[in-house]
């Protein structure tokens, strides 16, 4: 019974078969083929026999491995590694079926390979996780067949194996040295000229070409006889804050990704880099209240307690309420500390209403609100408009597209700091954000 439920046909098996009954057909017609079509017939069997028995006959034939991370970065591409190795002492051809998680839609997944008598191969995919939470992998199903190809035989690997699906952590290790490389221009990041000598004191050291000549301590260059300048550094332990919209303007796809998802994923980064950088970082989300907050430290322990924290944010995607973000920061943020706000504006009406609530932040904090381009309107701008129904839709795009900028310019005249960027920049696009802010020295 056991051989039975794993033992499975082929096709080439039918093929066969079908010839078989093509030469009965003939027979009819030459008669002398009937004799020779029933010696076809037998040998059919008897290689199927056979191929049933060089399958069968070792209990482990092969073995195979799912190797995998211990979580999925959201959002990016994780490779998933299946290691099969070949104990039969002939060739075999497998046919990979991977009951991958029900997130990811998958209903054909195949993968078809040739092994050579005891060896190994490796097989390498892909999976793009588009959500955060858990993932369920069923069985690793591997079809194996003789080089006869008239049956398989199926081994089942790995079952019931669930990975969580982090916000991105390869973008994390991908940026994680950014803050601190001669050579920032590369990834799109402008030198920032630095404005006056906010930075702490660091040392006095010599002067060497490039210095600037403005930071010359004359009572060393006396002493020493050379010229001496003062070295300053950024001012450390300063706060910085990340607050996530998590209501409903956030829920627009992009991607296959909501920008609740892209926020997240940019606030890992960003955590990352102002850690670095010996500053505190900390964070909350909001909608209809304030919740999942991380008070603004610099401890060892700091990224995994944020890393957690976004990994739980959940969200029915409801009104936000920014009274109740503005009322929360004045009662639990007492120190002046730079604010980054993801969310999102459409219109200037919806910039307005909330605009009072984001004044009062930036009265006593550094406000940086960080929302979104809507990319899916820069085809329909581009198009050539064929008829009047197209000239409208163009028209009316054009005013969404404006009025983003418009709100920037809003923003700015209530000395509030804005990005507005794509969703798929939006990482690179806060990390120079804060390093602008740090390099002229403003917080």
């Amino acid at each position: 019974m056991k051989l039975l439920k794993s033992l499975y046909i082929n096709n080439f098996f039918f093929y066969t078969l079908l010839g078989v009954v093509g030469l009965f057909v003939f027979a009819f017609i030459f008669p002398p083929l009937y004799n020779a079509t029933w010696y076809v017939l037998l040998m059919v069997a008897t290689f199927l026999v056979l191929d049933i028995l060089i399958l069968f006959f070792t209990k482990s034939g092969i073995e195979g491995t799912r190797i995998m991370s211990e979580k999925l970065s959201n959002g990016d591409d994780n490779e998933i590694k299946v290691i099969i190795k070949n104990y039969y002492t002939f060739p075999i051809s497998v046919q990979l079926i991977d009951e991958i998680p029900f997130q990811f839609q998958v209903r054909n997944f195949e993968i078809r390979q040739k092994i050579k008598a005891s060896s190994q191969n490796e097989i390498n995919y892909f999976l793009h996780p588009t959500e955060r939470g858990e993932y369920h992998f069923g069985n690793l199903n591997v079809y194996v067949s003789s080089p006869l190809s008239l049956i398989s035989r199926r081994f089942k690997f790995d079952a019931d194996r669930m990975v969580p699906t982090y916000p991105s952590y390869i973008q994390l290790r991908k940026y994680s040295l950014m803050a601190f490389s001669n050579n920032l221009f590369q990834y799109g990041i402008k030198k920032i000229r630095r404005i006056g000598h906010t930075m702490e004191f660091e040392q006095i050291k010599e002067y060497n070409q490039g210095d600037d000549i403005r930071t010359l301590n004359w009572k060393a260059t006396a002493k020493k006889n050379a010229l001496m300048v003062n070295q300053f550094q950024d001012e450390k332990s300063q706060s910085v804050y990340m607050i996530i919209d998590k209501g409903r303007v956030m829920k627009m796809p992009f991607n296959g990704m909501s920008l609740l998802d892209y926020a997240i994923n940019a606030t890992l980064v960003l955590s990352n880099v102002i850690l670095k950088k010996q500053d505190k970082a900390g964070m909350l989300a909001f909608s209809k209240k304030v919740e999942n907050r991380v008070f603004a430290e610099k401890r060892a322990s700091q990224m995994q307690k944020i890393l957690e924290t976004l990994y739980n944010i959940k969200t029915d995607f409801f009104e936000s309420d920014f009274s109740r973000l503005y009322t929360d920061i004045k009662k639990n943020i007492n120190q002046r500390s730079l604010i980054i706000l993801y969310t999102n504006f459409e219109t200037m009406d919806g910039l307005h209403r909330q605009l009072p609530y984001l004044k009062g932040i930036a009265k006593n904090h550094l406000l940086v609100v960080v929302f979104f381009q809507n990319t899916e309107l820069n085809e329909l701008i581009n198009k050539k408009a064929e008829n009047i129904q197209e000239i409208y839709d163009k028209v009316i795009a054009e005013k969404f597209s404006f009025e983003k900028r418009v709100i920037v310019n809003e923003l700015k005249k209530h000395g509030i700091y804005s990005v507005l960027t794509q969703p798929e920049n939006l990482t690179l696009d806060t990390i120079n954000k804060y390093l602008e802010i740090k390099a002229r020295g403003i917080l």
